[in-house]
C-alpha cells in the first residue's frame, strides 16, 4: 500500500504516515530507523530534545549505503529547542543538528514550542527538556517569535532546510507569523487524538494552507511511561483503544484499535508519526489507509473529545508553569 503524500505550502511533499523518534533510546535508534525503512517508512520525525538525531541519521545513512533508499526518498523533520530561539543561537543550532543527521539538509524544520528559554551551551547541557538545574528550574528568555521565525527563514534561504513550520502553536500565533512571513508556515505539529480533537485549529490550518501533523495519536497511552510529573494527567484516563467507537470500528474492519486511531486522523488529512519497536506493529501502523471509515464513524470517534491535553508545560512545570495553551 503506497503512502499518500501531503503537499506543503513550500511546494515540497511530505508522506502522510511517518515514524516518530520521541522516546526512541539513542542506543537503539540507528537500528530502529533502519528496520523502519525496511518496512516502508520514509518520514522520520525527530527533534534536538529527543537526543537521538545523530543515531537516527546513522540508520538512514546505512539504509542509503545498503541501496535500500536514496536521500531524496526520505523526509526528515526536526525541531529547534526552546533554549535556542535567539537568531544567532537558532542558526548555530540548526547547523549543528543538520550535521548530526548527516544527510545534507533537513526537509522540515519546526520551532518546537512557542516559548523561549535562556540559552544553554549544548556542549555543557546536563539536563534534558526544560530544566537547567537539579531543582527543576525553568528560565524563560525574552525573545519574540518573530526573531526565531526569521532565523528559520534564513535556513530556507541557505538551503539547510527545505520547509519550515511550528509545533505546539495555536491559531493566534499562526495568524501573527503570517503578517510578516517571507516563507510560508508549511506545517503545524500538535498533540491530536480523540480526547483532544481541536477542530477549530485544524480548520484554521486548512484555510491557510498549513499541513497538520498529529503527535501522541493514542492519547494517554503515550504518556503513562513518562516520569510522574508528565504522566500524572494521563493516569486513570480510560485508554482510547478501549473506547466504544474505536473498538467497534476495529472489529468491523478487522484492524487494530491503533490502526483505527491513526486512520481517524489520516482520513481527515492529518499526518501521523507513531512509533513502535515491534516489527508487526511497525507494519500495522504504516498500513492505515487500506480501509475507509464512514462519516458517522469518524464523527463518533471525534465525539470522544474532552479537550484533554497531556503535553502541557502549564501543568507539568510546577515551579514555573508556562501557560502556552491557556
Amino acid at each position: 500500500m503506497s503512502n499518500p503524500i501531503v503537499k506543503l505550502a513550500s511546494g515540497h511533499e511530505m508522506p502522510l504516515v511517518g515514524f516518530g523518534l520521541w522516546k526512541v533510546p539513542k542506543e537503539t535508534a540507528a537500528e530502529t530507523v533502519y528496520n523502519a525503512i525496511k518496512v516502508g517508512y520514509r518520514l522520520f520525525d525527530g527533534a534536538y530534545d529527543y537526543q537521538n538525531e545523530k543515531e537516527a541519521g546513522e540508520g538512514i545513512r546505512k539504509a542509503i549505503s545498503d541501496g535500500l533508499i536514496k536521500r531524496e526518498d526520505v523526509f526528515i523533520t526536526t525541531k529547534l529547542w526552546n533554549n535556542y530561539h535567539r537568531k544567532e543561537h537558532a542558526l548555530a543550532m540548526a547547523k549543528k543538528q543538520n550535521e548530526a543527521w548527516g544527510l545534507g539538509y533537513i526537509d522540515l524544520f519546526l520551532i518546537h514550542f512557542p516559548c523561549a528559554l535562556k540559552y544553554i551551551d549544548p556542549e555543557l547541557r546536563r539536563y534534558p527538556a526544560w530544566w537547567i538545574d537539579d531543582a527543576g528550574t525553568v528560565a524563560p528568555d525574552n525573545v519574540p517569535i518573530r526573531e526565531t521565525w526569521e532565523a528559520m527563514e534564513t535556513l530556507v534561504d541557505t538551503g539547510l532546510a527545505r520547509s519550515i513550520g511550528v509545533s505546539n502553536f495555536q491559531a493566534q500565533s499562526l495568524y501573527d507569523i503570517q503578517t510578516y512571513a517571507r516563507h510560508p508556515i508549511s506545517a503545524l505539529q500538535i498533540e491530536h487524538h480523540p480526547y483532544l480533537a481541536q477542530p477549530e485549529l485544524l480548520q484554521m490550518a486548512r484555510e491557510n494552507g498549513i499541513a497538520v501533523t498529529a503527535y501522541s495519536s493514542f492519547g494517554p497511552q503515550s504518556f503513562l511511561e513518562l516520569p510522574p510529573a508528565f504522566a500524572r494527567r494521563a493516569a486513570g484516563i480510560p485508554l482510547l483503544f478501549d473506547a466504544e467507537p474505536v473498538a467497534s470500528a476495529a472489529a468491523k474492519y478487522e484492524v487494530t484499535p491503533a490502526q483505527v486511531l491513526l486512520r481517524w486522523a489520516t482520513q481527515r488529512n492529518v499526518a501521523v508519526i507513531p512509533k513502535s519497536n515491534n516489527p508487526s506493529r511497525l507494519q500495522q501502523n504504516l498500513d492505515v489507509i487500506g480501509f475507509e471509515m464512514t462519516a458517522e464513524e469518524l464523527e463518533a470517534i471525534s465525539g470522544l473529545d474532552r479537550g484533554l491535553r497531556f503535553n502541557d508545560p502549564g501543568f507539568y512545570l510546577p515551579n514555573h508553569p508556562l501557560h502556552i495553551f491557556a
